[in-house]
C-alpha cells in the first residue's frame, strides 16, 4: 500500500493546503516588500478592495469615486439673467431727453442756439435744392403716406408672429400702434407751449411749430415699420434696412426745411420724441421675446 504524503492526508488528519508563494505573480498573499503584513500588488498600487485603501471626497460629493454613499449631489447651474433696465440701456433714453430739454430751452429763451438754428434755416430754404423733390420728401411725412406703411408692416408682424406660435405675438404690434397714436399727444401740447413762429415761407406769419408733427410721424411710422420687420428678415438684411429709415428720415427733414415748413431745431426735437416712444417699444418687444433673441421668419433659415 502506497504512503499518502502528508499534505495529502485523509480527511481525519489532513491539514489545510495552503497556497504557495509563486515568483512573478500579480497578487501574492505574502507579507509587502515593507514587512508590513498586509497583501501588496506587484506594481506597487492598493489593493481594489473594500477593506483596501480609497480617497474620497466629500460625502456624496463631485469627484467620489463609487460607490458613494448617499445620493449624489445634482448642481444645475443656471446663467443669470441679466437686467432689464441695465444701466447702459438708459443711457439712450437719457440722451434724448437731455438734447430735448436742451432745444426746447434755447427755443424758449431765445438762446443762441436759436439764432444758429434761423440762421441755418434760411440757407437751406434759399439753396439750389429742387423745390419739387424736397416737397415730394416733406409729403413722406405726412400722416396719410406714412401711417398706412406701419398698417402693412404691421400686418405682416401679426401673421409671421401667430404662424410661428410665440405666446405673445400681439405685444409688438401693440406697442408700435400705442407709439403712433402718442406722437399727436405729445407734439401738440408742445406745440402750444413753445408757440414758435414759422420760418419764412408758405406758412409765415403761423406760429406752433416746435416740434415738427410730419419729422414725428415719420420717425415713428418708419422707424416702428423697420423695427417689426427687422427680426423677420435675414441677417445680412437689418443692417440695410436700418440705415434706409435713417436715411429716409434725414430726407423728409431736409425736405420740410428746404420748403420753409420748419426750422431745423423742428425735426431734431420731433426725432427726440420718436426716439423715446421707439426705445419704449423696442423696450415692450424683448419682453415678448423673453430673452431679447430675434425671432425669424421661414425666410431666415
Amino acid at each position: 500500500m502506497r504512503e499518502t504524503p502528508r499534505s495529502q492526508g485523509t480527511a481525519g488528519d489532513a491539514e489545510p493546503v495552503l497556497p504557495q508563494p509563486r515568483p512573478g505573480c500579480a497578487l501574492a498573499h505574502t507579507t509587502g516588500a515593507s514587512g508590513s503584513g498586509s497583501p501588496h500588488r506587484s506594481d506597487g498600487r492598493p489593493p481594489q478592495t473594500p477593506r483596501g485603501a480609497r480617497h474620497t471626497g466629500r460625502h456624496g460629493g463631485p469627484g467620489t469615486t463609487p460607490p458613494v454613499p448617499g445620493l449624489p449631489t445634482v448642481h444645475s447651474p443656471s446663467a443669470p439673467r441679466a437686467p432689464f433696465f441695465a444701466p447702459l440701456a438708459l443711457l439712450t433714453p437719457l440722451a434724448l431727453i437731455a438734447l430735448l430739454a436742451l432745444c426746447t430751452w434755447q427755443i424758449a429763451a431765445h438762446g443762441p442756439l436759436r439764432t444758429y438754428d434761423e440762421r441755418l434755416g434760411r440757407a437751406i430754404s434759399g439753396s439750389a435744392f429742387p423745390s419739387p423733390v424736397a416737397e415730394f420728401l416733406a409729403d413722406l411725412g405726412n400722416t396719410a403716406v406714412a401711417v398706412p406703411v406701419l398698417a402693412v408692416a404691421l400686418g405682416w408682424a401679426v401673421w409671421c408672429a401667430r404662424r410661428a406660435g410665440e405666446p405673445r405675438w400681439w405685444l409688438p404690434p401693440l406697442a408700435a400702434a400705442v407709439a403712433m397714436a402718442a406722437v399727436p399727444a405729445l407734439v401738440v401740447p408742445f406745440k402750444a407751449l413753445i408757440d414758435r413762429p414759422g420760418p419764412p415761407g408758405p406758412l409765415a406769419g403761423e406760429t406752433g411749430f416746435f416740434p415738427s408733427g410730419h419729422a414725428a410721424t415719420a420717425a415713428v411710422a418708419y422707424g416702428a415699420a423697420a423695427l417689426l420687420l427687422r427680426p423677420l428678415l435675414r441677417p445680412r438684411l437689418r443692417r440695410p434696412l436700418l440705415v434706409a429709415v435713417a436715411v429716409l428720415n434725414l430726407a423728409v427733414a431736409a425736405g420740410l426745411v428746404r420748403r420753409g415748413y420748419h426750422w431745423p431745431l423742428d425735426t431734431v426735437a420731433s426725432w427726440c420724441l420718436s426716439g423715446l416712444l421707439l426705445w419704449a417699444m423696442l423696450s415692450l418687444s424683448r419682453i415678448s421675446r423673453g430673452d431679447g433673441s430675434s425671432r425669424s421668419s421661414p425666410a431666415a433659415s
